[in-house]
């Protein structure tokens, strides 16, 4: 009997060494996917280009649900060829759907594929009653703390001013680009796009034309979101979530509320509702999340190396983790977010409806057949009726991570930002760039911006706004991006 528990004692050991030993092999080989990339000489940038990008934001270029105010946008488009006129008489200008905005700045090389710079003229509005608890005005441009307050300053007008300084830049230095580059500026993207940047992407396929990438909007620069990084975290978009809102109406007799049944229409769709809350789809690291786990990964400490590097024993606990934050959660799996709700009309009369929309921001590993069947089954109930709202979204193909558009943008990342690590990411909101399959193979989503988690709540929320350093930040990137993309 000792023998034997001699015997356990040793195999249970030996388990042990075994475990411990694949545990650091596998952190060990977990090799580094970074480029040795020195920053680039600094280049000056006066207040001028403050005061321009103020301006900018003044205009109050809202997308609405049903209008947009045309004199807005009609003045903003007139105030950019006012302020860079070395460009409108330089770069061939089109105009689309009368708001939206296509320049061709014509490369010494037509062999070449060009490249598409991508950015929105429009904005969200300022929810109602939030307008007395920001700062200053929300349309003001004003600067505060070193700090540009205003809508448009972060999404996406930064961008959009921001690519045209430095072509401005690139003009007076007589800068000719060995390969076409094209900007493009939809005017309805916080609506869906469906006037600028899918007529847009129509009119280059008419047109024949293949980029070599596209670059939009999306992830940024990062700080403190990974345990073990004490580094700048550069996220480059190479996928992004689809949607579907989904509607869930519960029907019920109606009545009186003074005999009323066990569930109302509305406790019906509240127990489905706290369900799908309670029960989202399952997460996952596979595609770019996975991808930018093994880029970070080894670029972290030596204990978070041994988690990273280990999924496969984890990946549970890791993934608990990231879902306790809504950004980490939304990495990892299809989101569920119950957004309106509408039942009764009568305090003492009961509903014999009630209807809620369910927004869902879908994982690439999903698909909106997957979201349904899943809401079908973990509602369970025939009282409800599930019905797709108009216009969904499949999540877009995931770009190539090794092909010249993404080393391109982490080589010119790498050398306006300091110590930043670079890595594949998914974008969890939409952009115009899922517009544009049909002309590119691959389209990347980054915003050359370094945020930390206070200024991220900025984005559609109250006192949107970017520091100046970001925002000469963002042109330095794009006058090098630019350059490294046309040599």
């Amino acid at each position: 009997m000792k023998k034997l528990k001699r015997l356990l004692v040793t195999l249970i050991l030996l388990a042990i060494l075994v475990l411990v030993g694949v545990l650091a092999y596998n952190a060990i080989k977990f090799s580094p996917k970074q480029t040795k990339i020195d920053l680039a000489p600094d280049l000056p940038l006066n207040d001028d280009i403050t005061s321009r990008f103020s301006q900018a934001i003044q205009i109050p270029t809202i997308s609405y649900d049903t209008h947009i105010d045309t004199a807005a946008f009609l003045t903003f488009n007139q105030y950019l060829d006012s302020l860079f006129p070395a460009i409108t008489s330089q770069l061939d200008t089109h105009t689309i759907n009368r708001f939206s905005r296509i320049y061709k700045w014509y490369g010494k090389n037509a062999t070449l594929k060009p490249i598409l710079l991508m950015a929105h003229i429009d904005v969200v509005t300022v929810e109602a009653g939030t307008r007395d608890t920001w700062t200053t005005d929300p349309f003001s441009g004003k600067i505060i703390d070193k700090h540009i307050y205003g809508r448009g300053a972060i999404d996406d007008k930064l961008s959009l001013v921001g690519m045209l300084e430095a072509i401005d830049l690139l003009i007076a230095e007589e800068y000719l680009p060995n390969r076409t580059v094209y900007l493009a500026f939809g005017h309805d993207e916080e609506v869906g796009g469906a006037n600028g940047a899918t007529a847009i992407a129509k009119y280059f396929k008419n047109q024949n034309i293949q980029f070599e990438y596209v670059l939009d909007e999306g992830s940024l620069v990062t700080e403190d979101n990974i345990p073990g990084l004490d580094r700048p975290l550069g996220l480059i978009g190479i996928a992004e979530k689809g949607f579907v809102t989904l509607t869930l109406t519960a029907r019920t007799d109606g009545g009186h509320s003074s005999m009323p049944p066990v569930q109302t229409a509305i406790g019906v769709l509240s127990k489905a509702i706290t369900t799908l809350e309670a029960n989202p789809m399952p997460a996952t690291f596979a595609g770019p999340t996975q991808m930018m786990l093994d880029h970070a990964g080894p670029e972290t400490d030596f204990l978070m190396q041994i988690v990273l590097a280990n999924t496969w024993l984890f990946g549970g606990i890791l993934k608990r983790e990231l879902a306790k934050k809504p950004t980490g959660n939304a990495l990892i799996r299809t989101t569920t977010a119950t957004t309106m709700i509408d039942g009764g009309i009568k305090d003492n009369i009961l509903p014999k409806q009630a209807t809620a929309k369910i927004n869902f921001r879908i994982h690439p590993e999903n698909t909106i057949e997957d979201v349904v069947n899943y809401v079908k089954k973990t509602v369970n109930d025939d009282r409800i009726t599930i019905e797709i709202d108009p216009m969904p979204q499949n999540p877009s193909k995931i770009s190539d991570h090794k092909a010249f558009g993404f080393q391109v943008i982490q080589r010119t990342l790498q050398e306006t930002f300091a110590e930043v690590v670079v890595a594949p990411s998914l974008v969890v909101a939409g952009t115009d760039s899922k517009h544009f399959v049909e002309v590119a193979d691959n389209t990347y989503r980054f915003m050359p911006i370094q945020l930390n988690n206070e200024e991220l709540k900025g984005i559609h929320g109250v006192n949107e706004r970017i520091s100046i350093e970001n925002y000469k930040q963002a042109i330095r990137f794009y006058y090098r991006l630019i350059r490294n993309s046309c040599q």
